[in-house]
């Protein structure tokens, strides 16, 4: 079984953020992405300190596909520098990792 990973982009609406994961879903990158809202980024860019409400996506998919994810996040997000950060899973519900699997298979 493939490894899965957890990756975590966050977008400025919610509209961007339904649109990143309907064109991940299309290309079979993710198998699901949870649009967490209500979120509060501060960080530092361009030499300002940044206080912004964002949205953030939680997307299931396995390790293999990161760089072809990461490769269609960007080509369609607002931000200049989007986050696009994966943590493993080291742990899953078997059933649930399975169907991860055939969602981000092609058919």
């Amino acid at each position: 079984m493939e490894e899965k990973i957890l990756v975590m982009i966050t977008t400025g609406s919610e509209e961007e953020a339904a649109r990143i994961a309907e064109g991940l879903l299309e290309e079979r990158l993710i198998a699901c992405a949870n649009l967490v809202g209500g979120i509060r980024s501060l960080y530092r860019w361009q030499g300002k300190v940044c206080d912004d409400r964002e949205i953030l996506m939680l997307c299931k998919t396995e390790r293999r596909l990161f760089s072809r994810l990461s490769e269609k996040v960007k080509s369609i997000h607002s931000y200049e520098v989007p986050e696009i950060i994966a943590l493993p899973l080291v742990e899953g519900w078997p059933p649930y990792l399975e169907w991860v699997e055939q969602e981000t298979t092609p058919d």
